[in-house]
């Protein structure tokens, strides 16, 4: 007997373990009813936040905002989102919203509860792999709706992701974005304009540095990943058909999304002018009805019989300005974008002045930018425009929390906690100005005889539409180190206990000969669980086995930007040059959402040879259905199933096994279902040099992961709840820290590091000071890395960061009072009934 096939997000993580055998149906029948019964009921608070916003939108949407700005929330940087913030004090717009986008504004308070409207530009995951994470987010906060525009098709990205993430509270509609037509709300009018591939130009997408026509050699490459995934011997749970394969979804290979882009003509509403109650008062207007007919244009007559004209008393109107939102992401668009009649309306000579833009958003690479032809359809705009360029050789990835947290973390071990590598301004250092932040790549724009108001992107730089001002760069995401250390230096007792760590880790000698060397070491990308927070990422780390050889576990939302920030714009090409394998462990999107962003990153570096994608072959559908429609991003890598590694039925042929040991030095990789979901994983890498590392990805307490983790010298292991709440973990089929620190344990590991904290946990997870902690446990954070030797280190951290984080040790110990409180009173009514 097969269960009904259930779905749902890491939004929602209720996962139905299913891995028992198939005669043993009955007592997975009645474990399985057991479990739905103790299933939290969904909320209401969703239908009641819905219906709170409802009332609000319907009287706000009478009048035009009176406050509008558009604000840079990502620069388009090397890992970093690049997308646009359109807020009024009545609601919310993004103009593009790539990967880590709601990561930035959950940080700079960019709420997204407004948002209703995201207006993308083209089908890239530089345009769009924020959308899940942003519209499950939404949906989290009652709004009941989001309209999608831009190419034909780009509502697709919800049918390829429908496996992982589910919109029960959220309808997603696609607007019919057609040439020259509009949208207007309150508070904008916007005018689609399409551009499309110049005709005769081969179907090509440099942006992941590959070439992108559908040969038979491309046809028959994916056939043959997709075979790999394949196994007649297996009937493990949950198998999902690929598309092309008896699926409902049908791929379209030609789609055209990937032969056009989007372009936006926005203009503000017209707001009429207000009325001024200082010329009123002098004009000896009295508070009553005459007020309103001023206000709405009428000249009134007072009882002297003086005519009071409503134009003397009112401010001007606004007629709204302009501003363009311009995509070209090659040479092949460059032609019919520049020759575009319906741009050329906003240009000097046959623009009005209500018509000249304040603002042109250009979402176009360097060499775009740079192209003559470009320059010169520039130059056709107004000298008062500003524009304002979104791509990669920005350098402003938007965070200043992270470098917040490491700089206090590197107080306590260095080696274990580096300072971070993205290029990020100082608080002393100058703001420069418009036309000083000219990239050397659009220098040369002055050679048109006038210099363009030209900017890089940063997080912050912003226009005001309504009031109108001018484009601000001097706010600016900073960090200062020294304030940073100041905070925690001035905690009571911190520089005593600082003094007693070092003294401590000076005098610390490893024994073990084996652990004296950098290899291999560890680095924490993402910490977090269920969606990333300012401070925790989602799942992701990379085991560096050698200098030349990187294997990357899970990917969360966010990865790729996590490599760029702690290695550097410049070293993160070595790093992905260098990666060899990328193991997921399962399906819930917190592990996977960030593999296309990474894919296209080794893409575009060209990295030598095959990248083994080892994950559950589900994974296909999702990843097939993204290189077909949207843009190629398979062709870096070979599939490896986690189903042909699992221990107990190793059927990897003899040539992956041999290949993954000369090209990683992996003796054996096998993995293990564990205690979570569908298809979800445990893994151990062993190496020929005799070292083996063990990683649960999520689960319950599980036998199996044990037993392939038996004598690990590291085992990494989800640790999502505190030991209270053990209900609410096995609900959601997680771990505690104790249960975790168990399994270690029992595995004989060397040392157990704690990864995967609920997101409640922020800063440090909360745990039992009596002794839960043995001497080899650590806890893990964003961007830590370690080496075998650096472990022992890790215990003498724990009382240096209780107090580093007391603030937030004393808040989590405050709920856990007032939650044993709230018990206690349940359980006294219970036993009065």
């Amino acid at each position: 007997m097969r269960p009904t096939r259930l779905f749902w997000t890491c939004r929602n993580p209720v996962a139905i373990v299913w891995h028992f055998s198939t005669s043993a149906s009955s007592r997975k029948s009645t474990r399985l009813s057991a479990l739905l019964d103790t299933m939290p009921k969904e909320s209401t608070h969703a239908i009641t936040m819905k219906a709170q916003r409802l009332k609000i939108k319907e009287k706000m949407q009478k009048y035009p905002p009176g406050t509008v700005t558009m604000q840079v929330l990502g620069s388009g940087a090397k890992g970093a989102p690049r997308s646009l913030y359109l807020f009024t004090d009545q609601s919310r717009y993004l103009f593009n919203c790539g990967e880590g986008t709601q990561r930035l504004a959950h940080e700079h308070k960019m709420k997204l509860s407004r948002l209703e409207h995201i207006f993308i530009t083209r089908g890239t995951w530089d345009n769009v792999g924020g959308l899940p994470g942003v519209v499950l987010t939404i949906q989290d906060v009652g709004v009941p709706e989001i309209t999608l525009h831009g190419p034909p098709g780009i509502d697709k990205i919800f049918t390829a992701t429908k496996r992982f993430v589910v919109l029960k509270n959220i309808v997603v509609k696609a607007a019919a974005c057609k040439k020259e037509h509009v949208f207007e709300d309150n508070a904008i009018r916007v005018t689609y304009v399409p551009i499309l591939r110049n005709s005769g130009d081969k179907t090509s997408e440099t942006d992941s540095g590959t070439e992108q026509g559908s040969s038979d050699d491309d046809i028959d490459y994916y056939a043959h990943a997709i075979d790999r995934t394949r196994n007649p011997h297996n009937n493990d749970q949950a198998a999902e058909e690929l598309p092309g394969k008896n699926s409902d979804d049908p791929v379209e290979p030609d789609a055209i999304l990937r032969e056009s882009v989007m372009c936006y003509a926005v203009r503000l509403q017209p707001k009429p002018g207000s009325l001024c109650l200082e010329k009123c008062v002098e004009a000896g207007i009295k508070p009553g009805p005459m007020l309103g007919r001023l206000k709405s244009g009428e000249d009134v007559v007072l009882d002297d019989g003086r005519i009071v004209r409503s134009a003397d008393v009112t401010q001007l109107p606004d007629p709204g300005p302009v501003f363009l939102v311009i995509e070209c992401p090659d040479e092949s668009f460059l032609d019919n974008l520049v020759e575009e009649p319906s741009l050329h309306r906003y240009q000097v000579g046959r623009a009005s002045a209500e018509e000249m833009p304040m603002l042109i958003a250009h979402f176009a690479p360097s060499h775009i930018i740079e192209n003559p032809k470009y320059k010169e359809w520039m130059d056709k705009f107004s000298t008062s425009t500003h524009h304002v360029i979104l791509n990669e050789s920005n350098s402003c990835m938007g965070s200043s929390a992270v470098h917040r947290i490491q700089h206090k973390l590197n107080l306590l071990e260095p080696t274990v906690f580096p300072l971070l590598n993205d290029v990020i301004a100082s608080k002393n250092s100058s703001c420069p100005t418009p036309n000083s932040e000219i990239s050397s790549d659009v220098s040369s724009t002055t050679d048109l005889g006038r210099e363009f108001n030209l900017a890089r992107a940063k997080t912050f730089v912003n226009l005001g539409l309504r009031p109108r001002k001018l484009l601000d760069c001097n706010t600016k995401v900073i960090s200062d180190p020294d304030e940073y250390r100041s905070e925690v230096m001035s905690i009571e007792g911190f520089p005593a206990e600082l003094e007693k760590l070092k003294a401590e880790l000076s005098s610390l000698v490893t024994e073990n000969q084996k652990m004296s060397t950098d290899y291999p070491n560890v680095l924490f990308l993402g910490t977090g669980s269920c969606i990333p927070n300012k401070t925790r990422n989602t799942s992701g780390i990379l085991i560096e086995i050698s200098p030349d050889k990187f294997v990357l576990a899970d990917c969360g939302e966010g990865t790729y930007g996590q490599l760029v920030r702690f290695f550097g714009p410049d070293d993160v090409d070595r790093v992905l040059r260098n990666i060899k394998a990328i193991y997921i462990s399962h399906l819930h999107a917190d592990h996977h959402i960030g593999l296309i962003g990474v894919l296209k990153a080794l893409g575009r570096v060209g990295n030598q040879g095959p990248v083994y994608l080892l994950a559950p072959k589900q994974i296909m559908f999702w990843l097939h259905m993204y290189d077909r429609q949207f843009e190629k991003v398979l062709r870096p890598i070979q599939v490896v199933a986690n189903q042909e590694l699992l221990y107990n039925n190793y059927q990897l042929e003899e040539s992956v096994q041999n290949a993954l040991k000369d090209d990683l030095g992996l003796k054996m990789v096998k993995t293990t279902y564990v205690k979570h979901c569908p298809n979800a994983f445990g893994v151990s890498f062993e190496h020929v040099d005799g070292w083996k590392i063990a990683y649960s990805g999520d689960t319950m307490p599980c036998d199996e992961l044990v037993e392939i983790g038996k004598d690990c010298d590291l085992l990494i292991h989800e640790a999502t709840m505190e030991d209270e709440l053990k209900e609410e973990a096995v609900i959601k089929q997680h771990s505690t820290t104790s249960e975790a620190i168990d399994i270690g344990r029992r595995m004989g590991a060397a040392f157990t590091m704690l990864t995967h904290f609920s997101q409640r946990y922020a800063k440090l997870p909360r745990f039992d000071e009596s002794g839960t902690f043995g001497d080899n446990v650590g806890i893990a954070f964003d961007n830590m890395r370690v080496r075998f030797r650096d472990l022992a280190k890790l215990k003498y951290l724990h009382p240096a960061l209780r107090l580093m984080f007391y603030e937030d040790v004393d808040e989590l110990e405050t709920k856990a009072y007032k939650r044993q409180m709230k018990q206690e009173r349940e359980l006294k009514k219970k036993q009065k009934i």
